[in-house]
């Protein structure tokens, strides 16, 4: 059996079958066919406003692209291996439904840039349902900080204690990383609404096409400047994976500390039953599925992108076949992100709860006030390296003798130095450490009050 030959008469035989299947992308660039239909519609109506084809046959052109996306959306629709790919499916169905002058729809234009305007009008919607996830991400982060403000919460360098945080300072790190994610994306959305439509194969074309017309039609902000940039171009996409990337970074740093915080180990949180499952074998367990899930999607969207960077370091201009090879990374990365940030923003929202109990008890049984000590030295006149090293050694002996720095008596802190007095115990508690740290963006309970009302101003 042999496939219909889909080309012009310069082919004698049809693909072989294996080939055909090898060639066609119908089955993952059906994602893009709503996107296809409103790109042909504003092409449809540019040929009418520029007098390639007629009022008439432009107004039947976008009638007949509007039902078949209706029959899509219906299911009545539902090309084949046998269409090939999404734009000729559409054209095949158009034709069926308006007659012959469908086959004028493709008139002064190519897949070349049919499929790069179809590809951009997808990844912009995305981009922006994307960032509504990431606002609704930042919501919870903010909710859960007001509530905390003065939960403590300890803070770590190398995985070791440092120095205790409010807990609302915490969390309000991965607001800002969101933040910039939001931000990020808003910056390559600028390179994405750029329309090739127009540029044809690679040259351009001899009818008297008018590109800013279509895209005014479509919303793109401009048209690109260069035919053969603008079929070949996919940095777009390539930036877009790279923020998808980072936005994946950020979701798997913070599940790597729920995941910690969940362990035995840790006990900082207490994961809830909607959010976790168990072991087919130990019913004691308690899993947290959804960061690790997180944590391990991680790594097929940085795929994506380094299979995109690889697809483009050798295509020559202007259009190769490889990049049809550009989609299914894409859509996969644009639906992981989002049902990755769906499930941490349920996890934080309705699936874990803080152990505050548990937390206060953790700030008060390490060394880690041991700089406020330096710090009160230090405010005493005593040069900070010279403090830093006389609190290295108190930190020293206390180990040896079992003892916290809470736990010393004022007269071993004399000992020390003459400049202790009592209020080196309010100095060194758990409470005073962190209200002491009133530096703009500190953990101080007055810094992080303030940054929780910049924030709500940031994703009004």
């Amino acid at each position: 059996m042999t496939e219909k030959p889909t080309w012009s008469q310069r082919f004698e035989t049809a693909l072989h079958p294996a080939i055909a299947r090898f060639n066609a992308s119908i089955s993952f660039d059906i994602e893009l066919i709503e996107y296809d239909i409103t790109g042909s519609q504003a092409h449809a109506q540019m040929l009418a406003h520029t007098g390639i084809i007629s009022p008439e046959e432009g107004e039947a052109l976008v009638t007949g692209l509007e039902k078949v996306r209706q029959e899509y959306r219906q299911g009545q629709f539902k090309p084949g291996i046998d269409a090939e790919d999404v734009h000729f499916a559409v054209e095949k169905r158009l034709t069926e439904i308006v007659g012959d002058v469908g086959k004028k729809l493709h008139t002064a234009r190519s897949r070349n840039d049919q499929v790069g305007t179809d590809t951009r009008l997808y990844l912009r919607d995305q981009i922006q349902q994307i960032r509504q996830y990431l606002r609704e991400f930042q919501t919870v982060l903010l909710d859960i900080a007001e509530q905390n403000v003065e939960t403590l919460i300890p803070g770590y360098t190398h995985l070791q204690r440092a120095q205790p945080l409010s807990l609302a300072h915490h969390l309000l790190a991965y607001f800002q990383m969101a933040q910039r994610d939001w931000e990020r994306l808003g910056d390559v959305d600028k390179r994405v609404n750029i329309s090739p439509l127009g540029c044809g194969a690679l040259a351009g074309t001899t009818f008297p096409i008018d590109r800013h017309y279509t895209a005014a039609l479509l919303h793109f902000d401009s048209v690109y400047a260069n035919s053969l940039d603008g079929v070949s171009d996919r940095d777009f996409a390539i930036e877009f994976l790279c923020a998808a990337s980072i936005i994946m970074v950020h979701l798997s740093r913070l599940s790597e500390e729920v995941i910690l915080w969940a362990s035995e180990e840790f006990r900082f949180v207490t994961l809830k039953d909607s959010c976790a499952t168990g072991s087919s074998i130990m019913p004691q367990k308690k899993n947290p599925d959804v960061p690790e899930l997180v944590r391990g999607k991680t790594g097929r969207v940085f795929g994506h992108l380094q299979a995109m960077l690889v697809i483009m370091k050798g295509l020559p201009l202007a259009y190769n076949k490889d990049l049809q090879e550009d989609k299914e990374g894409i859509f996969d990365s644009v639906n992981t992100v989002k049902a990755c940030l769906e499930a941490m923003t349920i996890l934080l929202r309705e699936g874990l709860e803080f152990r505050t109990q548990r937390l206060a008890q953790a700030v008060t049984e390490d060394f880690a006030n041991a700089t406020d000590v330096a710090d009160y030295l230090a405010a005493r006149g005593v040069p900070f390296r010279e403090a830093y090293n006389i609190v290295g050694k108190v930190v020293k002996t206390s180990i040896a003798a079992g003892k916290l720095l809470k736990d010393l008596t004022l007269e071993e802190w004399q000992q020390i130095h003459p400049s202790f007095e009592t209020d080196i115990y309010v100095a060194i508690s758990p409470r005073q450490v962190v209200a002491a740290r009133n530096s703009y963006g500190g953990t101080g309970f007055e810094q992080v009050k303030q940054a929780i009302a910049t924030a709500k101003t940031q994703i009004l």
